[in-house]
């Protein structure tokens, strides 16, 4: 059963989403607030009757699969939970009044400490004021005594209205009664509403799916069944986790000597569903205890002590470890959520707002009109990480360039990194500095931050780490699996001859682009990687009118970068032309970076530029390379 009315996106993919209304979106938020506060009474039960019913749809299969019949099972789930709590209840109770019966042994140790504590204030406190305020109680004693205002006489006691006879039995019902009955009336309501839901689980999802997406069945089933899965793990491992923290508590407080361990065993596994606080809160109790019971402090102090310790590895380690990324929430998030719903619907709302935040994620990851939802409350990256790279090269801060870095290649090779990320990110900022929107400064410091990162990576090879995997989720941190690994690492692994292995042997040309260089020391990073001697050459090196003094050394091949030939590749054309001049039988790569421009999918176009190979990667280039060099290595030892 989904808990979560999800919505989906319109059947046509490529139908771009409406304008963002901003007044209007506000306007619906605040009604659909105002909505969920004043009708709390209603939205608590049916909150929480619906979630009972999500947590008990599997008992009620595995009945199902037993022969049990539709209402049988439903029953008897439902009665089995009720048995859990009322035995719950029952133990709580029984604890408490052993606990009420054993408080009068502990005040006078409560007494003794108290009295200390506040001897040891008192007296730090009187010295203090001792110290600065000698001059003012002088003061006082040299001023004129004034009489004493006569007391004013007390006035008699309110007499109840003659012939009352004290309080009425309804009203001493009301009073006494309502508190009770007021829970039991909430606890009856949620069981009767989750057994209906029980009943009628089939009927509620397909009306639900006619209500929100009737018209992409296939849409809308993925977002009931992405609900349900985040759902189901959620609360299956948040049970599971907090009923081991109080099995834990309750053992380390038994050792510990603390009485009714049993009862703060079970109320810390109860709290910690309260998100980040509720572990320290269920701590307040058991030290208070711990205090009363012994007249020193290291009863108190060990408690504290396993509540921090047991805390942080459960929070720190194994949380973390067994979620992973099952929830979809980001702990900011987390927060902000308990925060509003703790002020929407009290502690019942603190409680549920980990599982209601869900819901609207869920529901944000799959309708396009909500999408902010996701952007907001769940824990995928705002940016892809091209866009990222983009924008901290364009902030010129090459730490965080770095960090991203390090962090995709743990998973993948230096070369694949350079081409799913780096180039794409350098792509961007070509396109805006082709259309004008980078100054001057700002390019100047792309291009530096540019070469400070390369540098910093030089220290990585180019293959990928052993047992690396793509993240699961598929998603644009992923690797290309043909970039993963480098198909040079494989193929060539005999060593080069010194020719190819010196300096210069490939010369690494930038394109005319302000930001081509970037991209042609990049190839000459890989290149050396993989043994070839390589050196970046820039643009102006080779112009119309520096070419007759260009030094090529010994070259053996020519690799040249273009981020942006923009369909006009008649500067290429001529660029070829003068290095074939200049450099006789030499073979030429053009790495031209954009997929998508017309030279790489024209026959025509790349037979009139004259280059001897074209790629869109840089492992195709250093491949390219090394294919050479092997050619080249067999005619001569032939």
């Amino acid at each position: 059963m989904a808990t979560t009315p999800p919505e989906t996106a319109a059947p046509d993919a490529d139908v771009p989403a409406p304008a963002f209304d901003s007044s209007k979106a506000l306007t619906t938020f605040v009604l659909a607030v105002a909505v969920l506060y004043f009708g709390r009474e209603v939205f608590v039960p049916v909150t929480l009757a619906l979630l009972l019913a999500f947590v008990l749809a599997p008992l009620v299969n595995l009945l199902r699969r037993l022969r049990i019949g539709r209402v049988a099972a439903s029953l008897l789930a439902a009665t089995v939970a009720l048995g859990l709590i009322v035995a719950i209840g029952a133990v709580i109770g029984t604890q408490i009044a052993q606990l009420t019966t054993d408080l009068p042994r502990y005040a006078a140790t409560v007494e003794t400490k108290v009295s200390s504590v506040r001897a040891y204030t008192v007296g730090r406190i009187s010295a203090f004021t001792d110290k600065i305020g000698s001059q003012k109680r002088a003061a006082e004693t040299a001023a004129p005594v004034t009489a004493a205002t006569p007391a004013t006489a007390s006035k008699p006691a309110a007499q109840p209205p003659a012939g009352s006879g004290g309080a009425a039995p309804l009203d001493l019902a009301r009073r006494y009664l309502s508190p009770i009955l007021s829970p039991l009336a909430t606890f009856g309501v949620v069981f009767v509403v989750a057994i209906f839901a029980l009943l009628q689980r089939e009927d509620l999802r397909d009306r639900m799916i006619r209500l929100t997406g009737a018209s992409d069945l296939h849409g809308t089933t993925v977002a009931i069944d992405d609900g349900t899965r985040r759902l189901r793990r959620y609360f299956l491992t948040q049970l599971s986790i907090n009923g081991t923290f109080g099995v834990v508590i309750g053992v380390g407080l038994l050792v510990i000597g603390v009485p009714n361990p049993v009862l703060w065993g079970i109320l810390s596994a109860l709290l910690r569903f309260v998100p980040y606080v509720g572990s320290f809160i269920a701590a307040i109790l058991p030290m208070t205890l711990a205090a009363a019971v012994e007249p020193g402090w290291s009863m108190t102090l060990w408690t504290l002590a396993l509540y921090v310790v047991v805390e942080g590895i459960t929070g720190q380690a194994i949380e973390p470890m067994v979620y992973g990324r099952s929830t979809g929430l980001s702990p900011f998030s987390v927060v902000v959520a308990a925060l509003f719903w703790s002020w929407l619907w009290g502690p019942i709302g603190l409680i549920l707002s980990t599982p209601l935040t869900l819901c609207l994620v869920v529901i944000g990851r799959h309708v396009r009109r909500l999408e902010f939802l996701d952007v907001l409350l769940g824990d995928q990256p705002a940016l892809t990480p091209v866009e990222s790279f983009y924008q901290r090269i364009l902030a010129g801060d090459a730490d965080e360039v770095r960090d991203q870095a390090e962090l995709l290649l743990k998973d993948r090779a230096l070369s694949s990194y350079y081409d799913e990320v780096a180039l794409k990110g350098l792509q961007l900022a070509a396109a805006d500095a082709q259309r004008g929107s980078l100054r001057s400064d700002q390019l100047r410091r792309i291009r530096t931050t540019i070469v400070e990162v390369v540098d910093d990576l030089d220290r990585y090879p180019d293959r990928a780490p052993d047992g690396a995997s793509p993240t699961p989720d598929g998603g644009p941190v992923a690797p290309s699996p043909a970039l993963a690994q480098p198909r040079a690492v494989a193929d060539h692994a005999t060593d080069l001859a010194e020719r190819w292995s010196r300096a210069g042997a490939v010369l690494c040309l930038a394109g005319r682009g302000l930001l081509d260089d970037a991209a042609a020391a990049m190839l000459a990073q890989l290149l050396g990687k993989h043994g070839l001697g390589s050196r970046t050459v820039p643009f102006a090196a080779v112009a119309r009118d520096a070419i007759g003094s260009f030094d090529a050394g010994d070259a053996a091949m020519v690799c040249i970068s273009y981020l942006e030939l923009s369909g006009q590749p008649s500067n290429l054309r001529y660029l070829i032309e003068r290095l074939r001049r200049r450099l006789p039988g030499v073979p030429i790569v053009v790495g031209v970076w954009p997929a998508g421009d017309a030279v790489l999918k024209d026959k025509a176009l790349q037979a009139s530029l004259g280059a001897d190979a074209y790629t869109t990667s840089l492992t195709g280039a250093v491949d390219a390379c090394l294919d050479r060099a092997k050619q080249v290595e067999h005619r001569t030892a032939a």
